[in-house]
């Protein structure tokens, strides 16, 4: 029974075990270990040579060769997540070793180039790989911090109840806008059909909602001149109520669109800078082969 016990134990631990503590730090270690060795041989070669070593020497070549073979196994990640599998090569490994790796060439990659730039392919190459590696981070960090946030956020609301919850706080607003008159009126109209919840990527990502129709409509609500009769007063402050009420919805679901799009927003500049860092690394390799 109590083997059972123990297994079970390890195996919640291995499910609730994130990707960058995968096997205990594994694959950070790995990095690390490797980026030691390179900078202990370069240096070693350094003290040897009567130049630094630079990108055309044995050694800027080794560490080239390593740099690009893994640029090109990173850029695999995408394939890599159509494969379900488990075990040594499972999808938490991978990433790991993604991101650690990944992290690595920071060392890698600086060391091959013999700390030479200047304005040609080579740099180029060298600093769409650094922006691949920063925009990696901020996912890292964006991963590794933003669902407890969308989590904490939300609460035991999903988002689909918050979307019923305005459609329902609309129809409420519809109902209590039949005493008033037309300016009245007018107004809780544009606060049920000019409202957005969330808008382009830009607003979600920044949550600008400045010029929500919903609070300009509270303004504009308090603006009104008093109503003729109590019927209608009654009204205006139901009104106001419900529209309190509707901005606390509408913040509540911004924020959680908030959070999203800063989920997805860092791979906007992640993907494309790999794709331009695979063309600009071919290029980078051609060019050294051809003038060899």
């Amino acid at each position: 029974m109590s083997d059972v016990a123990g297994h079970t134990e390890r195996v919640r631990q291995r499910t609730h075990e994130g990707f960058l503590a995968y096997k205990g730090f594994r694959w950070a270690q790995v990095a690390t270990a490797l980026c030691v060795v390179a900078v202990g041989v370069y240096f070693v070669a350094a003290s040897r040579l009567a130049e630094p070593p630079s990108g055309g020497s044995w050694l800027g070549y080794l560490l080239g060769t390593m740099s690009a073979g893994l640029i090109v196994w990173l850029a695999c990640l995408g394939i890599r997540k159509r494969v379900i599998t488990a075990g040594h090569y499972s999808l938490k490994a991978w990433v790991s070793a993604h991101v650690y790796l990944g992290l690595s060439l920071v060392v890698l990659g600086t060391l091959h180039t013999g700390f030479q730039f200047g304005w040609n392919v080579h740099t180029l190459a060298y600093a769409l790989m650094m922006l691949v590696i920063a925009s990696g981070a901020l996912g890292i960090w964006a991963y590794a911090t933003l669902p407890e946030r969308l989590h904490g956020n939300r609460g035991e609301t999903t988002r689909k109840q918050m979307i019923e919850a305005v459609e329902s706080l609309d129809r409420q607003l519809a109902d209590l806008a039949q005493p008033l008159d037309r300016a009245g009126a007018e107004v809780v109209r544009r606060s049920i059909e000019d409202t957005e919840m969330g808008g382009g990527f830009w607003t979600r990502l920044t949550n600008d909602h400045r010029g929500c129709a919903n609070k300009r409509a509270m303004v504009q609500l308090r603006a009104l001149p008093n109503p003729p009769s109590a019927r209608q007063a009654e009204a205006l402050t139901r009104i106001e109520q419900v529209m309190k009420q509707k901005d606390a919805v509408l913040t509540k679901a911004r924020r959680q669109m908030q959070i999203t799009a800063m989920l997805e927003g860092w791979l906007f500049v992640h993907i494309p800078a790999t794709f331009a860092l695979l063309a600009a690394l071919t290029a980078h390799i051609v060019s050294v082969f051809a003038y060899w």
